[in-house]
């Protein structure tokens, strides 16, 4: 039943959960890092580096999955760095079938070199915009503040500011533990009233109360990760019991963006066999699939794909169904959304045999 990798490559796909700087070509580091005389990477062969980032994303927390970043971080500090990324994660997206894509990133760690947050934004933008060109691929940007910093609002603002140009929404990352969503109430309260859409990076490292707080009070419309939803369901009984936290997901149709890899890297799970996602598609969550970082954790959202097929014996109607979540849950306008599901989606899956 499952599907393999090249059929998958020939869907049309749609990422929700993508991270710019944890998907840099190794290659790209090691110029980067030549350009600004950047020398603390740990080996200027880019098979060996790509190596090295996946080991130390895979040790076991969020934290250390995390500290990777200081590299990639370090080497996006001009205009030219954040372009060119840009431009190749188009690039790379658009040659793994990816239709439809979100990417965030975090503008105030771009600005060690003097770089203002609105000169970041511009040339992510326009390498967006270079990138997608002549391809068949739609990027819309999320932009992201550090959960422990104490730039939000402003963060926020930049949001609303660049909303016209393709910035899409607002989230926050960084740690979880000791640093809930509510220290950013004005933030997400700002996006709200700008009538700008928000994602929150909950019930990663984190429990329940972590979601609860990104849905009750900050308005996140969709989890980034959500994995310990799974913890307020009961699999003893037969169905399984929701919580009520569990069954308001589910019944206001929050999407989950999983990233199953990461998630076993950080340990969110204990492995992919183990991953909450089959469980949760089969309780009719709003389930979707992305790759969080594909140069930290070694994947491309086909290769995230087929290892969820093999896991849990996915057949293309499966892949399509997650990639229709996916495509509904996105923070496109909704005609611009039906027309990708309607007239690339839907035909690209039939034609791979999907009923």
């Amino acid at each position: 039943m499952s599907v393999d990798i090249d059929t998958i490559r020939r869907a049309p796909k749609v990422l929700l959960h993508d991270h710019l700087d944890g998907g840099l070509r190794p290659q790209t580091v090691i110029d980067l890092a030549g350009d600004v005389g950047y020398g603390e990477l740990p080996t200027k062969n880019p098979d060996d580096l790509a190596r090295w980032f996946t080991r130390g994303a895979d040790r076991g927390s969020l934290e250390a999955y995390l500290e990777g970043f200081v590299h990639t971080i370090a080497v996006m500090q001009t205009l030219e760095a954040l372009r060119r990324t840009a431009v190749e994660c188009a690039h790379d997206l658009a040659d793994d079938g990816v239709v439809y894509a979100e990417v965030r990133f975090a503008p105030e760690l771009h600005t060690q070199m003097g770089l203002s947050l609105d000169q970041v934004v511009e040339a992510v933008l326009d390498g967006f915009r270079a990138g997608s060109q002549g391809r068949d691929i739609t990027i819309g940007t999320l932009v992201t503040a550090m959960r422990t910093a104490a730039r939000s609002y402003e963060i926020a603002e930049l949001a609303v500011r660049w909303r016209d140009a393709g910035v899409v929404g607002f989230d926050i990352a960084g740690a979880e533990a000791g640093y809930p969503p509510t220290r950013h109430l004005d933030a997400f309260h700002l996006v709200q009233r700008e009538n700008s859409h928000v994602t929150i990076h909950a019930g990663e490292s984190f429990g329940l109360r972590s979601i609860w707080e990104a849905v009750q009070f900050c308005g996140a419309e969709r989890l980034g990760h959500g994995v310990r939803i799974v913890d307020d369901i009961d699999t003893t009984t037969d169905p399984p019991t929701l919580g009520k936290l569990a069954a308001f997901i589910r019944d206001r149709r929050i999407p989950l963006e999983m990233c199953p890899t990461s998630n076993v890297h950080t340990r969110a799970a204990p492995s992919l066999a183990e991953h909450p996602l089959d469980l949760l598609r089969k309780l009719r969550f709003r389930v979707t699939v992305s790759t969080d970082n594909r140069l930290m954790s070694g994947v491309t959202l086909s290769s995230e794909l087929a290892a969820v097929s093999e896991a849990f014996d996915f057949a293309i109607d499966e892949i399509r169904w997650l990639t229709i979540n996916a495509m509904k849950s996105a923070f496109w306008p909704f005609d611009k959304r039906l027309a990708l599901i309607d007239d690339v989606i839907k035909p690209g899956y039939a034609a791979l045999g999907a009923t």
